[in-house]
């Protein structure tokens, strides 16, 4: 076991679960522009999103267990800022030179599609800070409560994603406090078969019509007001779409190996993945690609080919020409922060 709780047992697990997490982000991302054309698309993109960013999430909560404090927890913060910063520029100059999204809101304060999660992800870390001396919990209590009441508010969801920020905290909270070691045992071939089995049985009831969820209560970014709910009693949906969620989650859990392999090593690299797989879906969408999918074995071709850029954005090429954004240096913001630190000190000396 290592300081942070991570042991090399749960950190295998977990890469490999991250990475078939961010598999499923781009092929949900992929496919979206067939929703509605091609049924089976509907049905996967469905069973995707109930479970895909509430177990992102939660895995982002475990691994930042490992730097939330001290120098390594305020490089993460500079670092996640920077890549907001660089990406928010890249994505809303292309969009107003080739992809010519309709819709966009161009402002550092309305994250560009898929870099709402950086901008969730500062809050998240900001959040547990300020509640890290409450027991877990009181924590996850206090969030699933935020999480309810931000629905209510009367702004854009989207604005600073502020939304998503509160309706995804308990599953970053739960991530931070869990342990492998609680299902490591549970890791058995029956279980996991089971596991699979009740996953694959949210398929087939998503598909046989069980399952009519609006998209918007699985995005996370609507208040109650923009997803036609203005009621008082409208949180209590998003109360109860939290145990599906959850259900959802676990029986995928049943797809992800336990051992170390090459899955592992590119589940270190997802970050790569996620921020620049935005930009081939949005050349695909305005491209002549999607116009002629227009039957099933088509749409699975979409899959597969979803599935083959995932394993092409994690090849070390890629990480070595793309680093310098992905992975911007941030030690001259932290010389800039003790600098500033040391100021404020003689500042108040004086005084």
């Amino acid at each position: 076991m290592t300081e942070t709780g991570i042991t090399p047992r749960g950190e295998t697990f977990f890469l490999n679960l991250r990475f078939l997490l961010i598999v499923c982000v781009f092929v949900g991302n992929a496919i979206e522009p067939l929703m509605g054309r091609i049924g089976g698309m509907t049905w996967l993109y469905t069973w995707i999103f109930t479970f895909h960013m509430p177990l992102f999430v939660f895995v982002t909560g475990y691994f930042a267990k490992a730097n939330l404090l001290g120098e390594a927890g305020r490089k993460a913060l500079f670092q996640i800022g920077l890549q907001y910063v660089i990406f928010q520029s890249l994505y809303s100059l292309l969009d107003v030179t080739v992809f010519h999204v309709d819709g966009i809101h161009r402002s550092f304060f309305a994250p560009y599609l898929l870099l709402w999660f950086l901008a969730s992800h500062l809050g998240w870390r900001l959040m547990q800070l300020m509640l890290r001396k409450w027991s877990a919990l009181y924590q996850l209590a206090f969030s699933i409560a935020l999480a309810v009441l931000a629905g209510y508010l009367p702004v854009d969801g989207s604005w600073l994603s502020l939304s998503r920020t509160f309706v995804y905290l308990p599953f970053f909270i739960a991530g931070y406090h869990f342990s492998f070691e609680r299902i490591e045992r549970l890791l058995t071939l029956k279980i996991r078969l089971a596991a699979i089995a009740l996953s694959l049985a949210w398929f087939g009831a998503i598909a046989l019509g069980g399952a009519d969820i609006a998209p918007g209560w699985l995005y996370g970014s609507m208040t109650y007001g923009q997803l036609g709910h203005p009621e008082w009693y409208a949180g209590v949906f998003r109360l109860l779409l939290y145990p599906l969620q959850l259900f959802a989650g676990i029986a995928f859990l049943g797809f992800v190996p336990a051992k170390k392999s090459k899955v592992t090593e590119m589940g270190r690299h997802t970050l790569y993945v996620f921020l620049l797989h935005g930009f081939i879906v949005r050349l695909a969408a305005v491209s002549p690609l999607y116009a002629g999918v227009r039957s099933l074995p088509a749409a699975l071709g979409v899959v597969a080919g979803a599935v083959a850029l995932t394993w092409l954005l994690t090849r070390r090429w890629v990480r070595i020409c793309s680093s310098p954004l992905i992975e911007p240096p941030v030690s001259w913001l932290l010389k800039l922060e003790r600098g500033a630190s040391r100021q404020i000190g003689a500042t108040g000396k004086h005084l």
